[in-house]
């Protein structure tokens, strides 16, 4: 039975349904009835109206798809070896789910789609010698993240196909691709990111590329491409515009990964570090005689910082320099751990989602790091320079002069009390909320003070207790630090939860909790400039926001806190 169902819409030719009937006695009733279903096919057109190929199909495919070049080169890789040789010649229209899970199943038995014939595999496809790197093949599984990208590879390909109505429906919804493995980042620890500095200021400007990869979680290819007009050395903030992608030998600069430039704050120590490499470079520069403009790379190997570093050499290097301290990790990775020290900080995931470039609101942060996520209530402590190990001088290991954070300034008078015997073995510190009190900082800063001592050994957690002292400190070596006064106390006023939503120009721009005292303009000012910093602004940009303030649970709010734009103080 042959149906005509118009003109091939590749080739122009006639495109015919066909069924074979068998003979018998039924063979005119299931004619009439094939002839029936092939024209409602028809009807609906849900019939295929080419004899296309997957290679063709994929051939157009990748002719208009808008991808960045890294991207794309590596979906037509993947589609030589693994989709091509294996289902290239099947006819668009005859793909179905039942092919989809044989094609999956063969890509999840081996990677090499040998036909399970024994033979050798070889160090090299020229004439060689063998040696140990030869040897019988071991059939071994496609990856389950390679399996869902082929997956994804067809799917998008099969979408345009609808869209050109070479086929009536797509038959990718009936495929079941591998399951996403669950995020499982593994960052250094902050001893291993210690080790990897220390070794790495060696090279002074190698250094400070992974100083930067940390303090501000850039990708290689952003660190790559960032240039000193990008710099802010008298505001302090890194605009992450642009990446260089490389593909072996191609290379080429493009928009970052979300085609979105996102502004990052440093900390003073950073800013410090990046006015010095500047004087370097520009030093460099007039050695030779040639000006330095204001669009070089900060990271360069040409004296007028004409030329970027190239990605896969920033990652070689590194991998040879963690190979040598014998860590296991990768210069991505460092991504993960300014992000998971940024988390474990007390920095909500919105803010750290800003400065790595995820989308979505913070939700990829999220499920990337939950396991690092504090409470909702729970406040940033610190920068995260203060958990950053600090810089070799030439010539002598002094840390760099800087004045103590809170935490430390805390843990150190504690760490008296236990000497003195204020505190003796086997008593407790008191309560947090009470710390925090005292030194008029937040209940994050007292923890952390408290987490110091312990991974000094000299207080031990207990379950609804808090913190016991188990035994007195050892002598004690002052670190280089410059000192500071001392803050003022702390208002004797309770410190309650607070439910706080900030606005900018009458639109919401963050909802936090927090501990405080809702009739002390001070604290109310200091809450309200921790929001607006969070979000990349100054503090002279203060007057354009206000926060309403709510005791926990409550709806009816205390008072709506703004700050004077005449003298910078806060009213309700």
């Amino acid at each position: 039975m042959r149906v005509y169902g118009g003109k091939d819409a590749l080739t122009g030719k006639r495109n015919e349904l066909v069924e074979v009937i068998p003979p018998g006695p039924r063979a005119a009733a299931e004619a009439e009835a094939a002839r029936t279903r092939l024209l409602n096919q028809v009807d609906e057109r849900r019939h295929p109206r080419t004899s296309a190929t997957v290679n063709q199909m994929l051939d157009r495919h990748f002719e208009l798809a808008k991808l960045a070049p890294a991207t794309l080169s590596t979906y037509i890789g993947y589609a030589a070896k693994h989709i091509r040789p294996l289902i290239g010649t099947q006819q668009v229209g005859a793909l179905d789910g039942g092919l989809f899970d044989s094609y999956y199943a063969e890509l999840r038995r081996c990677r090499d789609h040998c036909d399970r014939r024994p033979r050798t595999d070889h160090r090299t496809s020229i004439d060689h010698v063998c040696d140990h790197r030869c040897g019988p093949h071991i059939c071994r599984p496609l990856g389950d993240s390679t399996v869902r990208q082929i997956h994804f590879i067809l799917s998008g390909a099969l979408r345009k196909a609808v869209r050109w109505r070479w086929i009536g429906t797509s038959p990718i919804g009936q495929a079941e691709p591998p399951p996403a493995a669950k995020p499982d980042p593994r960052p250094p620890t902050a001893a291993e990111a210690a080790r990897i500095l220390s070794e790495a200021w060696a090279d002074v400007e190698w250094g400070l590329l992974l100083w930067v990869a940390m303090v501000s979680g850039a990708r290689r290819g952003e660190l790559c491409a960032l240039r000193w007009r990008d710099v802010g050395l008298d505001n302090g903030v890194l605009w992450v515009r642009r990446s260089i992608w490389q593909r072996s030998k191609q290379l080429g600069e493009k928009d970052t990964k979300d085609h979105q430039k996102r502004r990052i704050a440093v900390d003073p120590d950073t800013l410090v570090l990046l006015v010095e490499h500047r004087e370097r470079c520009e030093e460099r520069a007039a050695a030779l005689d040639v000006a330095l403009p204001a669009d070089a790379f900060v990271f360069s190997s040409a004296p007028d910082g004409s030329k970027h570093l190239l990605p896969d050499s920033v990652s070689q290097r590194f991998g040879d320099l963690v190979r040598r301290l014998g860590i296991d990790t990768s210069i991505h990775k460092l991504r993960h751990y300014s992000a998971t020290e940024l988390i474990s900080a007390g920095v909500d995931p919105r803010t750290v989602a800003g400065r790595l470039g995820h989308g979505g609101g913070g939700t990829t942060t999220l499920r990337y790091y939950t396991a690092w996520v504090a409470e909702s209530d729970q406040r940033a402590a610190s920068t995260l320079a203060g958990r950053m190990p600090a810089r070799p001088l030439p010539g002598a290991a002094v840390a760099l002069s800087r004045a103590p954070h809170p935490y430390e300034r805390i843990a150190a008078l504690l760490r008296d009390q236990v000497a003195a015997g204020a505190l003796p073995v086997r008593s407790f510190l008191p309560g947090q909320k009470q710390l925090a009190a005292e030194h008029g900082v937040a209940v994050g800063t007292a923890h952390r003070a408290a987490v110091l001592l312990a991974e000094e050994g000299l207080i031990r957690p207990v379950t609804g207790r808090g913190f016991e002292v188990v035994r007195l400190p050892e002598a004690i070596v002052e670190p280089v630090l410059t000192p500071v006064a001392e803050p003022a106390p702390a208002d004797p006023a309770e410190l309650v939860l607070l439910d706080l939503v900030v606005r900018r120009a009458g639109v919401e721009v963050a909802r936090f909790s927090a501990e405080g005292d809702p009739d002390h303009p001070g604290e109310l000012r200091e809450l309200l400039l921790d929001a607006a910093l969070r979000r990349g602004d100054a503090e002279d940009e203060l007057s354009t926001y206000e926060m309403d303030v709510f005791r926990a649970g409550e709806e009816v709010p205390v008072r709506t806190f703004v700050v004077s734009r005449r003298r910078g103080s806060g009213r309700s």
